[in-house]
């Protein structure tokens, strides 16, 4: 395994590196995807994944016919929102191959090839390589390799020198020593992603084997030298990707899309930044609550992630806040003696002050609740989410917005709480926290639905929500 690394400062990491490509490299990205008359199909494993995008649609079903849908209409991409990050291993692979072959047979009746992106957190928690093997099973496996991007600009994740860093206040720490390397469910230890992939496949692929494109390859040699990386690959490869800024996914997106024009397939495995850059998409501005179809009533906000960061959110949101704070108490959730009874609680609390016009916030008491064991962690998860489900739906109130914190919470809420089937993502409403516009069949029709990270956001992140979709704004 390789060396371990330690924290350094923003400025000693990113100023030592050679500076960006100055071109706006957008215009030739987007010439070469119409070009190449291909769509670029996301799965994505929570909500989350579609926080850097703008005006593409996500589905939540996804039967051939949807797919076949989708892959006719005029969007340059589109996500398939699977939550498989939610699920044990054994159940992620099995949605996942059926996504695929949905994909497939859907892709055959329409004739519209398409390219694949697996999107997961850029902290490196979920199903690797578990997920990534079942979708290239489930497609044919017609992957000349795979390709790791866990870059993430709006969350403050970077990789360079194959370190993945996480940015905590200008604070650089590598990520196999923050808290979400400690996840129960997704534990790890290596920063340096080439040992990661080691790990994660229990020594299968060996950290030796791993590719890295490296920052000086990008910034020195450009799409030609990504191309000629790329393609020099033997088949079954694990690339790596360092990136420290989003020209960086600009000049690996524009030399991957050459060398797919050349008849090549790669698997990438990325964090959210990358489909932007991947399809040429211009940046928007943040929304405004003039661009969001805001209702009468009070406002909701439903928190199930217990990050840290997202706990912090919480403590000042409370604290600043004039609304109905309703604490789950999640030990009831967890037994069947109370578990209904909690429910009904909530709920009906809520709905009587949305009703009157105040903001609600529902979240679950902050002490986390463990067990040994990564599926046993993972039945807790979805037993406490399936009891935030049951509240949304017993609130048959229409809340002016709706705010949904953490990956499984949003995922849930959207899906079982919502009824919701296809979505369209308008834009973000803080850098990394996206709107979905809900569909007709939901049960709140034009809902503005704001899937907020656990992992994202200043410690003002939910207030600054708050206040920007309140009624005096």
């Amino acid at each position: 395994m390789t060396a371990e690394v330690s924290c350094m400062s923003r400025e000693q990491v990113l100023g030592a590196l050679p500076p960006p490509v100055v071109e706006d490299l957008l215009p030739a990205i987007r010439k070469a995807v119409r070009e190449s008359q291909r769509k670029l199909v996301v799965l994505d494993d929570d909500p989350t994944g579609c926080q850097t995008v703008h005006d593409l649609p996500v589905l939540c079903d996804w039967s051939v016919d949807s797919l076949a849908a989708e892959l006719a209409g005029d969007y340059p991409a589109f996500y398939i929102l699977t939550n498989s990050r939610g699920l044990p291993l054994v159940e992620a692979r099995a949605l996942t191959l059926d996504v695929a072959a949905n994909l497939a047979e859907a892709a055959a009746q329409t004739g519209q090839d398409f390219a694949v992106v697996s999107r997961s957190d850029s902290t490196l928690r979920g199903h690797f390589p578990g997920e990534v093997e079942a979708l290239a099973e489930g497609l044919g496996d017609p992957f000349h390799a795979w390709i790791l991007i866990p870059f993430f600009l709006e969350g403050g994740r970077y990789t360079v020198a194959d370190v993945h860093y996480v940015d905590e206040a200008g604070r650089f720490v590598p990520a196999g020593e923050t808290a979400f390397a400690r996840d129960p469910a997704f534990s790890f230890k290596a920063s340096n992603l080439c040992a990661w992939v080691e790990e994660k496949t229990e020594g299968r692929v060996a950290a030796s084997d791993v590719v890295s494109i490296s920052i000086e390859d990008l910034r020195g040699g450009g799409p030609e030298r990504v191309s000629a990386l790329l393609d020099a690959l033997p088949r079954g490869a694990v690339c790596v990707v360092n990136a420290a800024h989003m020209r960086d996914l600009e000049v690996f997106s524009l030399g991957l899309l050459a060398v797919e024009t050349g008849g090549k397939r790669f698997l990438c495995r990325t964090a959210a930044s990358f489909v932007p850059a991947r399809i040429g998409l211009e940046p928007r501005a943040l929304l405004g609550p003039a661009e969001m179809e805001l209702g009468p009533g009070g406002g909701l906000m439903m928190v199930g992630s217990h990050v840290p960061k997202t706990t912090a959110q919480l403590e000042v949101l409370l604290a600043a806040w004039p609304c109905l704070a309703l604490e789950i108490e999640v030990k009831k959730l967890l037994e069947e003696a109370s578990r209904e009874q909690e429910i009904q609680r909530v709920a009906v609390a809520a709905a009587q002050a949305l009703k009157a016009g105040q903001d609600v916030v529902i979240y679950t008491g902050r002490l986390l609740h463990t067990v040994a064991g990564k599926e046993a962690n993972l039945d807790i998860s979805q037993r406490v989410s399936s009891g935030l489900v049951a509240i949304l739906r017993g609130i048959n109130t229409r809340p002016r917005y709706l705010v949904a914190k953490g990956g499984i919470t949003s995922s849930d809420l959207a899906t079982l709480g919502l009824e919701v089937k296809r979505a369209l993502v308008p834009g973000q409403i803080l850098p990394g926290v996206p709107v979905w516009k809900l569909g007709a069949e939901s049960r709140f029709p034009g809902l503005s639905y704001v899937v907020f990270p656990g992992n994202v956001g200043d410690e003002d992140g939910l207030l600054t929500i708050a206040r920007k979709l309140g009624k005096e704004s």
